[in-house]
């Protein structure tokens, strides 16, 4: 089986292959948000990201008239990207195509060389079992409709000349589609994100908090130590949605900077790295800083260097 001939070569292969890391979801959940801040952690020169959106088949002109949307497979080059994602996780360059979502048009691929870390965001990473086979870590943004809603329609109003009309048509043009193949991603996630507000703490400019499903299909670290001393984040044992038992992580937004603070430099120390403590963590696209965005930040840093060392000891 293709997915099975992926493993067996990333895992036999001599080169050197980098860690690869995948964070899907809907449109507007955050994906570059997080991804941003992983890439302003760690040197520019031992990490790649890449975005599958590229992989249009269609440009904006040409999909209107078409039967389906962009979060379709059929309108995605799902083949191309399967295949690039291959050789991506060998170690190998690709020429990546390039979809511009200010013009809305394809515009010249770009050459992609694989470094230590390559961190692949989009609408469907994780769509494919061919896909799902090319990556260490995988994780899923799930944040509550309503509030990606009003994300989507802050962004595209502000940076793609869309009226919120318009995007809250294109969103109810959307949803089965992501219901049909976004949506259903989830269940192929080693972590589950989900940011949002607490009951009881949820007025208008209270901190939005996070919830990290972390799944027992990748060793999580031990945070004990962290979490004895810790009003900032507690861990509690949920129900899946499959019915099976796994541990939540929960983060709140609405302590103050200084308890959050605490259990950053605690969670770095465990990291373990000869680097200075990454400033950049937890910075949001409209500005301003999110503590549960950067405690979010700091679990999967802790996910690609420890990969790393399990990579560099085999």
């Amino acid at each position: 089986m293709p997915h099975r001939i992926v493993h067996m070569l990333r895992a036999g292969g001599s080169g050197r292959r980098p860690v690869m890391l995948a964070i899907a979801g809907d449109s507007a959940a955050g994906k570059t948000t997080l991804t941003r801040g992983l890439l302003e952690c760690l040197s520019e020169d031992r990490i790649t990201a890449v975005c599958v959106d590229d992989y249009h088949r269609f440009d904006r002109v040409e999909r209107r008239g078409k039967p389906f949307t962009a979060l379709h497979p059929d309108c995605n080059h799902i083949e191309i990207m399967e295949q690039h994602l291959q050789l991506l996780a060998m170690g190998e360059p690709i020429l990546k195509p390039v979809y511009d979502h200010g013009s809305g048009k394809l515009i010249r691929p770009e050459l992609i060389e694989p470094r230590d870390f390559v961190i692949v965001e989009g609408l469907l990473p994780l769509y494919s079992k061919v896909a799902r086979a090319c990556f260490d870590i995988t994780v899923f943004l799930d944040p509550p409709e309503n509030l990606r809603y009003d994300w989507k329609i802050q962004r595209d109003t502000a940076k793609r000349g869309y009226t919120a009309d318009q995007v809250r048509a294109e969103l109810e043009m959307r949803e089965p589609e992501s219901a049909a193949f976004i949506r259903p991603q989830r269940k192929h996630a080693d972590i589950v994100v989900r940011f949002g507000a607490i009951p009881g703490h949820d007025a208008p400019d209270t901190p939005l908090s996070s919830e990290l499903l972390l799944r027992p299909t990748i060793d999580h670290p031990n945070l004990a130590g962290v979490l004895d001393r810790a009003e900032a984040m507690h861990l509690k044992l949920l129900r899946d949605t499959d019915g099976r038992p796994v541990d939540a992580l929960h983060v709140h937004g609405y302590v103050s900077p200084e308890e959050s603070e605490l259990v950053k430099k605690a969670i770095w120390e465990r990291l373990d790295v000869d680097l200075p403590f990454p400033q950049a963590l937890g910075r949001l696209t409209g500005g301003g800083v999110s503590d549960p965005v950067a405690i979010t930040q700091l679990m999967l840093l802790y996910h690609l260097l420890e990969a790393d060392r399990l990579r560099m000891a085999s």
